[in-house]
Formats: C-alpha cells, structure tokens, sequence
C-alpha cells in the first residue's frame, strides 16, 4: 500500500518502467578524491533543503520523484537518523556537485538508496569516486552486502557504472508508476 503522498493528487502520466536490482559483498579501499574537491557528511538544518535541491537536480531528468513529493518531517526522519548517511560532495569553491544516501538501518545489509552527480560535475571522472567511496564507508560500518537498485528511466551510464564498480545484477522486476505530471521529465512527456 502506498502512502498518501505518493498517491498523485493532480494529473499524473502511467510509466512503465524495470527496476533493476543489484547488489555487491565486495568492500572497496576509499577512493583518493581528485584534487579540490571534498566529501562530507551532512546532518542538522542543513540537510534537507540541501537533500531536496540535490535529488530534484540529479534526478529531474531521470524521473526521481518519489521524495520529491515527501513531506519534510518524513525525510528529515530519515536524514537525521544516524544510520543515514547523507554525503555531498563538492568542489573547491564549496559548491555541491552530488551526493549519495546510505542506509545502513538493516544492520549489515546496506542500501545505497540514492546516488548521482549534478550535470555539472558530471565528465570528470568523481563518479565514480564518489560511487568507490560509497561501498568503501558501507563495508567500513561492518556490512556484509551493499544493495543499490536502478531503472531504466535512470540516467543511462547508470548500470554501467554499477556493474563496473562490482555490482553483480540479481534481478528485474516491472513496474508502472503513476508520475505526478510536475515530476515527469520532459523527454518523458514526448513519448
């Protein structure tokens, strides 16, 4: 049963869609960060209306929505709880080029629950950093398996970049999602 704020209020487009799930039980050495640019956890004030413009900039063209219409006591919920790592990463100047959201609330079963780079830092190889140093800090917290899922709305490198990190596919599984229309990327909209 979905809650109700994912239940579209106004118009909303039915999108088929495979989400792919993938998992890894191989830890990783933490990643040296290219020059200039920083790695930090964020909690506190901070941590929502950062989450929020993060998400929707990552995810905007690749049909995140689902947090996007949260309420903020929800994800703050979830941000402030302590086995939720919130990482932004950023360049010299302190400005954020990504993120990712680390559940590590299952004991040793990690979750990798969001992850992605802004389009501006995208092209010069901090993805997959910042993908490194995320199963580097879930295997350091004493986990024995990150999971990570995507799907075929996602940005296309996704996958790739997943398998390349080490992540094996264990399976697919279709789906339709009602989308808010607010939330459908346009490239969507065209289909």
């Amino acid at each position: 049963m979905l809650p109700d704020w994912l239940k579209p209020k106004g118009a909303s487009t039915r999108l088929a869609v495979d989400v792919i799930f993938l998992e890894t039980r191989s830890p990783r050495p933490f990643p040296v960060l290219p020059e200039g640019y920083s790695l930090s956890r964020v909690t506190g004030d901070e941590a929502v209306p950062l989450y929020r413009v993060l998400y929707a900039g990552v995810g905007q063209d690749y049909c995140w929505w689902m947090r996007r219409s949260m309420p903020d006591a929800e994800l703050a919920g979830i941000l402030h709880d302590p086995a939720v790592h919130f990482m932004v990463l950023r360049d010299g100047s302190g400005e954020p080029l990504g993120f990712y959201e680390l559940d590590l609330r299952q004991g040793g079963d990690a979750n990798l629950a969001y992850f992605g780079l802004l389009s501006r830092g995208m092209g010069r190889g901090l993805g997959r950093a910042l993908l490194d140093h995320a199963v580097a800090r879930a295997f350091g917290a004493g986990s024995w398996r990150l999971r990570v899922n995507t799907c075929t709305l996602d940005h296309p490198h996704a996958l790739p970049n997943y398998r390349r990190a080490g992540f094996e596919l264990r399976y697919v599984v279709p789906e339709s999602w009602d989308v808010p229309d607010e939330y459908v990327p346009q490239r969507l909209k065209r289909l």
